[in-house]
């Protein structure tokens, strides 16, 4: 499938095919759209910083490990940031559900592209790993809703934009 794909489209990198094929696309023609989507996201401004940050929150979740997972807790959110980036996620999977159904993959990145901005105030704003450990794991779970968002199209930490 590697062959076809990256033979049939002189265009396309490694990094963007390896980033759907993490995904396990359930038939050719899905791994085609979702391809298409993350070529499409790829060309957006905010691409190269989501890209960063899905990066820097894969990273922070994988170290964590067995901690976050569960569901936001709203009344722990204490942060403007991270109240601010937990309307954008609550905003963005009504917005995308229906996108995901139709299996209009390229609009659901598009609209996960209007999250750079919570994302990045989130970073430069709150300490993820706070020593309370029932913050800590709030904003695990925030930041794994984020990451879960992406990953239903494609996987994009292993964009290098």
């Amino acid at each position: 499938m590697r062959r076809y794909f990256l033979d049939h489209d002189a265009g396309l990198a490694t990094e963007t095919f390896d980033a759907v094929l993490a995904r396990n696309p359930a038939s050719l023609v899905d791994f085609s759209r979702r391809l298409a989507a993350v070529q499409a996201f790829i060309t957006l401004e905010p691409a190269a910083s989501l890209a960063a940050a899905n990066k820097r929150i894969a990273n922070i979740l994988k170290k964590a490990e067995d901690q976050g997972g569960d569901a936001v807790k709203e009344k722990l959110l204490t942060d403007p940031a991270e109240i601010a980036l937990a309307k954008a996620l609550e905003s963005a999977r009504e917005k995308v559900a229906p996108m995901l159904d139709a299996r209009e993959y390229a609009g659901v990145l598009a609209a996960l592209a209007e999250l750079r901005e919570p994302v990045d105030h989130f970073f430069d704003d709150v300490m993820v790993m706070a020593d309370d450990k029932a913050t800590r794991n709030n904003r695990l779970s925030l930041l794994s809703e984020l990451r879960a968002l992406f990953l239903d199209v494609a996987d994009i930490s292993r964009l290098s934009i």
